[in-house]
């Protein structure tokens, strides 16, 4: 069983990062604020003024350990890590299959499933545990749209299509998701996606929490030899990881939808976590990056079984075993792609 570590973001500005030992050391001033052991640690996320040693950079890169730098609010920059873990007896039929609309196609069709039925489960779960506070006939008539698009998959005949469906099942559920909010209302309000820049505090935090998913589903893409700028949903486009972008789609509903909500029906974040840029941007401040940084982590630890391998790990492995999955599929080993669904 692969092992779950963390991921230590450092989000102090003006933070030295260091080796000290087999341990990671993040200093403040010249004061020493965190050490950790290399072992504990499967990345290291900076954002903004944060430095880190050659020695550090050459010790993790040994290690495994892949190390971001993100600007403060979270746009990446550039990352650093040790050599590839690919081969070319795994990517070569990745690119083929790439090349090939048949394939590709299947692919696409099995990730849009997976995103689509877990977000109707995330409306489902709202009716059913919220029907005093919710408009249930507005939501309801959502998950009927969604699941006549899911019935329409296995029916598309090119990827463009298929693009297409998921596009409109996209339009659907954030069009009822204001309805999923059920306090601060006044406070959380939701009119549609805005992402460069995020215009409202919901925007702001689907966009954050995404940038965490898509680390960590790019670093387990990387683990398993694939290559990530080449995807089958997400078309090819320089610097872009494409591959990540389609195996994050299953898991933006139930890892960072559901966090979004959490964190504003629970009262974790308010109206005063944010700041508002001249320019429209709505920016999340330190104090309620860390709370995040604090949840995430703990949805990574909740225990679920995985319904293809019927057995029990934690939720941040599911982005390692959906890859291996993947992994499977382009080497002939199983007939499709299967999508994780959450029940």
């Amino acid at each position: 069983m692969k092992r779950l570590l963390s991921t230590f973001y450092v989000t102090t500005q003006g933070s030295y990062l260091h080796k000290e030992g087999e341990t990671v050391v993040q200093e403040v001033g010249g004061k020493k604020e965190k050490q950790i052991p290399i072992s504990y640690i499967d990345s290291i996320v900076c954002f903004g003024n944060v430095l880190c040693s050659p020695f550090l950079l050459g010790f993790c890169a040994e290690r495994g350990v892949t190390v971001s730098f993100l600007t403060e609010y979270g746009r990446f920059m550039a990352s650093v890590k040790g050599p590839v873990n690919g081969n070319v007896l795994l990517r070569r039929p990745q690119y083929r299959m790439a090349d090939d609309e048949e394939s590709t196609r299947k692919i696409a069709a099995a990730v849009i499933s997976g995103k689509l039925a877990n977000c109707r489960v995330v409306l489902s779960r709202t009716v059913r545990d919220h029907t005093a506070k919710v408009d249930t006939s507005a939501l309801k008539k959502a998950i009927s749209t969604l699941d006549q698009i899911i019935d329409k998959l296995p029916f598309a005949t090119t990827t463009d299509e298929l693009r297409g469906l998921e596009g409109q099942a996209a339009a659907k559920y954030f069009e009822v998701f204001n309805h999923l909010i059920i306090s601060q209302k006044n406070d959380f309000v939701f009119n549609g996606r805005s992402r460069r820049p995020p215009l409202d505090e919901v925007n702001a935090l689907l966009s954050f929490i995404y940038m965490l998913l898509m680390h960590d589903v790019r670093s387990a893409l990387e683990t398993v030899g694939l290559d990530t700028e080449v995807g089958f949903l997400h078309r090819d486009r320089s610097g872009r990881h494409s591959l990540a972008l389609d195996m994050m789609e299953e898991f933006r509903p139930i890892m960072a939808d559901r966090l979004v909500l959490s964190l504003i029906n629970r009262g974790q974040v308010k109206k005063s976590s944010f700041t508002k840029e001249a320019s429209g941007a709505v920016k999340l401040n330190e104090a309620t990056r860390k709370t995040i940084f604090t949840e995430y982590h703990a949805r990574k630890q909740e225990e679920i079984t995985h319904p293809y391998f019927e057995e029990k790990m934690k939720f941040g492995l599911l982005f390692f075993f959906q890859a291996k999955l993947l992994v499977g599929h382009i080497k002939g080993e199983l007939e499709g792609y299967a999508p994780f669904f959450w029940r």
